[in-house]
């Protein structure tokens, strides 16, 4: 039986069956799991210092990162890019699950936005070896829209319903 079936059977306005709601609770606690194993990868991805031999600097300049990576290495591009569109991306799948307010692209797109803010600023005031980066802020945002329009909004209608 598919949740859509599950789903169905309850009128609207009534109160789904007892498995479904047991389901969606233990979809619920495990994004929420998983939410927490994302955040320590994440800080540990972003947030510990890296040997960079002084080279660190900040970007304030939307596009420059863009272009110097559009010039650089195919590898190092992707790498760069493709790493700062899928850093923050899990949250665009879990955060729909979890807190059914939190769907919506906008509604993303301002998390997404404010969680990269706060790494991009940790990063550029406090880890040595890391620098704040305008860019990288632009590209984690698009990653948890991205991962939402293609992706969050069905497993969070699956999972919570419509």
């Amino acid at each position: 039986m598919t949740t859509a079936e599950m789903e169905s059977t309850a009128p609207k306005g009534e109160r789904a069956p007892w498995f479904v709601i047991v389901l969606r609770v233990l979809a619920v606690v495990a994004a929420l799991g998983a939410l927490g194993v994302f955040c320590y990868c994440a800080f540990r991805l972003t947030l510990t210092p890296v040997d960079d031999n002084g080279q660190a600097g900040g970007n304030t300049d939307p596009g420059r990162s863009l272009r110097f990576y559009w010039g650089a290495p195919l590898k190092d591009a992707l790498l760069q890019l493709g790493g700062n569109l899928a850093l923050l991306a899990p949250l665009g799948v879990l955060l729909p699950v979890v807190a059914v307010r939190l769907r919506g692209p906008l509604r993303l797109v301002v998390v997404g936005a404010l969680s990269s803010l706060a790494i991009e600023l940790v990063q550029g005031l406090f880890v040595m070896g890391r620098a704040f980066d305008v860019d990288d802020l632009i590209l984690n945002t698009a990653g948890v829209l991205l991962a939402y329009l293609l992706i969050g909004r069905r497993v969070s209608r699956m999972v919570r319903g419509s």
